[in-house]
């Protein structure tokens, strides 16, 4: 039995995350390792060459997007837009682990 996520005929490869598509193109979300990706870069392109955007920071929270040379200029909406489609292919069909806080602080004022 061959591993459906692996590298073929289709050209994905098994860090491939998902797809999304506006109505020009289609994006696909590549993490950045198998366990525990620290980033996703969001590509397009007929051989996936054209990085939209990069995101870092997944594992410590500090998240850092890092726009293409041609994306860069995009307009606010519709870089919100990618970003949201983005998360939600990098994350559809994979566990999220979070850890329970070791205690909680108020802010008082």
């Amino acid at each position: 039995m061959s591993d459906p996520n692996a590298a073929g005929d289709s050209g994905r490869s098994p860090l491939d995350r998902g797809v999304f598509r506006d109505e020009y193109r289609s994006y696909t979300v590549r993490a950045s390792g198998p366990d525990a990706p620290d980033s996703f870069q969001v590509l397009t392109g007929e051989r996936r060459d054209d990085v939209v955007l990069i995101v870092s920071g997944l594992n410590s929270g500090n998240l850092k997007a890092t726009w293409g040379r041609f994306w860069s200029g995009l307009k606010p909406h519709s870089k919100i837009w990618i970003e949201e489609q983005a998360f939600r292919a990098f994350y559809s069909g994979h566990r999220i682990i979070a850890a329970a806080p070791a205690s909680v602080r108020f802010c008082n004022g």
